[in-house]
């Protein structure tokens, strides 16, 4: 009797202030986060991907641009390049591409996905050198050629500028030559922004000081009139068959008993985006772990250094969604723009889904900074679905808060 007691609190985190019974669930919070009309967000950014769209087109105003970073200082400048040899001799590309996620299962390869890096390095297998092009025949590989990465995002998660390196020892590879090689890959999902050559010590995720996340959350036709309520409906197995559609990720996150553990009362029907501009704006300027934001981390990187994360912009703002159509219509969504020197996995999805669940719960503005404190990761909300998130740009000079989207 005494294990299950424990058990039940330990699958349902135990919020203690005024907002308690006023809070979604994580499942609540899931449904609320999943039924509204994400097709037309990733309709959006399949736009903005093939260059029909930007997004600068949800406020009016024009983004700036970042320049490109071509004078990473070099270990090797004192050395000609027609005298360069080894490791030297090797040529550097910073390649920077644009992809719908809706297409892809994610960046990082993985054997019978389609995944970014897996097209990505397929076509730079043409561009790889005859030493290389011969172990890998001997191993009975595949030619493909090798590529760094900023930041792998999620199955489902969109970039603009993405960015990417790739090394060769040939001399004869041309920019233009990658740009076309990753263009037929997959036309119309995948797109080359640029490729120029760098220094060898070029490290797109080393050198990076900051990325620039954008989360763009639809909202549903007269949703403020929506009852939402927590409903008893599922119990019994009803509650498992939801956990196992929404994956088994998520399992951990309810329990049959749940429902009988939790006041029965009207909860919120629907949030203030102003309310969720003011819980962002508190993390802004602040080094803070956001380990109980994030998810899938291993256990040696839950504490300490590898949790801190600097956010230079954290805000909310209510914004239009144009239909794909172009025949002037649109759907009213809020837009979330984060930048931060780094993120950690999930975090982005975790910030905003909870954050939507405080500013519906009426929670005080620096709710997230005592959510940081916790030590289950329960007390923060499911993440938000992936449709909705895009990695804007990575920056390689200082944070310059002149690009930002939301002021």
């Amino acid at each position: 009797m005494e294990n299950r007691t424990q058990m039940k609190a330990h699958l349902h985190y135990d919020h203690t202030d005024a907002c308690k019974y006023s809070r979604w669930t994580a499942r609540e919070s899931y449904e609320f986060m999943h039924a509204r009309p994400w097709q037309q967000v990733l309709d959006f950014y399949s736009n903005i991907v093939n260059g029909h769209m930007s997004l600068s087109t949800l406020f009016g105003t024009v983004i700036h641009s970042i320049r490109d970073d071509g004078d990473v200082e070099s270990e090797s400048t004192s050395v000609p390049t027609e005298n360069r040899t080894g490791r030297w001799a090797r040529v550097t590309f910073k390649i920077i591409v644009s992809y719908h996620g809706g297409s892809f299962d994610g960046w990082q390869k993985q054997p019978g996905l389609n995944t970014v890096q897996g097209l990505v390095e397929t076509s730079l297998g043409r561009f790889v050198d005859d030493k290389k092009a011969q172990q890998l025949k001997d191993k009975g590989s595949p030619r493909e050629g090798t590529s760094l990465v900023a930041g792998r995002t999620d199955k489902g998660v969109t970039a603009l500028q993405q960015v990417c390196s790739f090394y060769t020892w040939r001399k004869d590879i041309k920019a233009q030559d990658i740009v076309v090689a990753i263009n037929e890959a997959a036309p119309g999902k995948l797109r080359v922004v640029s490729v120029a050559e760098m220094s060898r010590v070029f490290h797109p995720n080393f050198c990076a000081k900051w990325r620039r996340y954008v989360y763009i959350f639809p909202l549903n036709d007269g949703e403020e009139d929506v009852e939402y309520t927590n409903s008893r409906d599922f119990q019994g197995n009803q509650i498992y068959d939801f956990c196992k559609r929404i994956g088994e990720e998520s399992i951990e996150e309810f329990h049959k008993d749940d429902v009988g553990g939790v006041e029965c009362q009207k909860k919120p029907s629907t949030f203030k985006i102003s309310k969720v501009n003011q819980l962002l704006h508190q993390l802004e300027g602040k080094l803070l772990s956001y380990k109980v934001f994030a998810r899938d981390t291993k256990a040696s990187r839950n504490i300490g250094p590898p949790t801190e994360c600097f956010l230079y912009h954290a805000r909310a703002s209510e914004t239009r969604l144009p239909f794909s159509d172009l025949d002037g219509g649109y759907t009213k969504a809020m837009c979330v723009e984060l930048v931060a020197n780094r993120f950690l996995r999930r975090m982005v999805r975790v910030l905003v889904s909870t954050a939507i669940r405080e500013a519906a719960a009426g929670a005080d503005d620096d709710a997230l900074i005592k959510l940081i404190d916790a030590t289950c990761r329960r007390a923060t909300a499911p993440p938000a679905p992936p449709d909705g998130l895009c990695l804007v740009d990575v920056g390689y000079t200082d944070f310059d808060p002149q690009i930002c989207l939301i002021s």
